[in-house]
């Protein structure tokens, strides 16, 4: 079992100021993995005096960029050898499956790092521009502030590290508000930057509810919040930003679409579509959760995905050869059954799972994998965010349709098409209005990561990520 008693306020191990406290549970039986402290307002008061005294007096901001990187890298060899173990708590914690964490903790997350210290070295901090006018014009790159890192549970130490990484290698200091479901592996990220030679002062984390972290992103000395979650959640946050004019960047839900052309490889695209589309027990905001499917093959996709998904082995999370395990919470697993007897309710075809805990898996927070057909775009369950393993198959016309359809959402994240011909795929992508989108499953930390329409505002990743935590000032002489 991990608990900790204190919390990482500005870079020390600290007592809370109250005695509340997170029980966190596994969701696959309900046993008790740890504690961790809850903070409280004045645990974000303590914790942002100290971000603003390192950001406005400390060296952290003033350093060569290229001391700030040497940390970063340190940090990543660090956190990389830690990852079985990380891996194996994150699963404990939110149900996850462990080939997930594992390749997450050890490969993936070390991929997003490296394509923002790529970005952070070829950055020009300072430069002059060349202009017709006499004198010198000097555009500088300077740290954004005091950041609010808030994340959500289903991938913690992706979202946090995406938003920190930057954050620090831009010079800023920051306040990370863990979700009380993931508390635990995000007092262990205090553990490794410490390690790491981070600085006093320059990083707390915070494990609290929803009063304090809204208490935290409308607090005045906060200047950029920086929020993964919900697009409810994300409104919110918007709003209390524009009172305040602070900086913000949103990355929230989707419910994106994978086409599925009449030339594409059908057994490629379905063992594409169990990992873009329910990887991580499909609690993901880029979940390719609507499958588009030309008539012509309609009933051939539908075969195909309902064999794949009755492959799945749904059970514990901590077994690798589980790929589906439970659902985060008691009601986000009883959510999930209500959109698979919505589906239902709509008169879309069910052709595999349904509303029934799996046998034998009771004691947790099961949901069984599930396959709709003759879905119209305009049911509820093609349109919100389920965050779980609920497919929607949609027949379209031609090409044409299925842009239409996919493009048919109040959402912009994700999204793809299988096609044997990668230039036609890749003319099919440049008329998604999304922020990413994949061709036959392909993806990467360089280029921007981040939503259309209410998938959020601001980007993620590389050079793009990175330059969401820099102001730009501009010097003429």
């Amino acid at each position: 079992m991990t608990s900790y008693e204190k919390l990482f306020i500005g870079g020390r191990w600290t007592a809370p100021a109250g005695r509340d406290v997170f029980e966190i549970r596994s969701p696959h039986d309900q046993r008790l993995v740890g504690a961790a402290p809850q903070a409280s307002p004045a645990d974000v008061d303590r914790a942002v005096a100290a971000a603003r005294e390192a950001f406005d007096h400390g060296p952290w901001p003033l350093m060569d960029p290229a001391e700030r990187r040497a940390m970063i890298e340190r940090f990543d060899e660090l956190h990389v050898a830690r990852g079985a173990e990380l891996a194996a708590l994150v699963t404990s914690e939110n149900g996850s499956p462990l080939w997930f964490t594992r390749w997450l903790h050890t490969v993936g997350i070390s991929q997003q790092t490296a394509a923002y210290l790529r970005a952070a070295e070829s950055l020009a901090w300072e430069e002059q521009l060349r202009s017709p006018a006499p004198g010198r014009t000097t555009v500088r790159r300077e740290p954004v502030g005091v950041v609010a890192a808030v994340i959500p549970w289903n991938a913690p130490h992706q979202s946090a590290l995406a938003k920190i990484v930057p954050a620090l290698l831009a010079g800023c200091t920051v306040i990370l508000k863990a979700s009380p479901e993931t508390a635990l592996d995000a007092l262990v990220l205090g553990e490794i930057f410490t390690e790491a030679g981070l600085p006093e002062g320059v990083l707390s984390i915070l494990p609290a509810g929803r009063e304090t972290s809204e208490y935290l992103v409308s607090h005045a000395d906060i200047d950029k919040v920086a929020f993964t979650g919900s697009t409810a959640v994300g409104r919110r946050i918007a709003s209390v930003a524009g009172e305040q004019l602070k900086r913000v960047s949103l990355e929230l839900g989707g419910k994106s679409a994978a086409i599925i052309l009449q030339d594409a490889d059908l057994a490629a695209a379905v063992e594409g579509l169990k990992s873009t589309a329910l990887a991580n027990n499909a609690e993901a905001c880029i979940a390719h959760t609507r499958i588009l499917a030309p008539r012509s093959r309609y009933e051939e996709v539908v075969a195909g995905l309902k064999a794949m998904m009755e492959g799945l082995t749904v059970g514990d999370p901590a077994d690798l050869a589980t790929y589906i395990g439970p659902m985060v919470r008691a009601d986000q697993q009883q959510r999930v059954r209500s959109y698979i007897e919505l589906g239902i309710k709509e008169g879309a075809r069910l052709v595999t799972g349904g509303p029934d805990v799996p046998e034998g898996l009771e004691g947790g927070y099961y949901v069984r994998p599930t396959l709709f057909a003759d879905v119209d775009n305009s049911m509820r369950i093609a349109r919100e965010e389920i965050f779980g393993p609920v497919l929607a198959v949609i027949p379209y016309d031609d090409e044409d349709d299925a842009v239409c359809i996919a493009n048919d959402s109040d959402f912009g994240l994700s999204g793809g098409v299988w096609t044997s011909d990668t230039e036609h795929g890749m003319a099919i992508a440049r008329r998604i209005r999304t922020g990413a989108f994949s061709v036959n499953g392909a993806s990467g930390f360089d280029g921007p990561f981040g939503g259309y329409k209410a998938s959020g505002i601001g980007r993620e990743f590389g050079a793009a990520g990175l330059a969401q935590y820099l102001e730009y000032k501009t010097i003429s002489t």
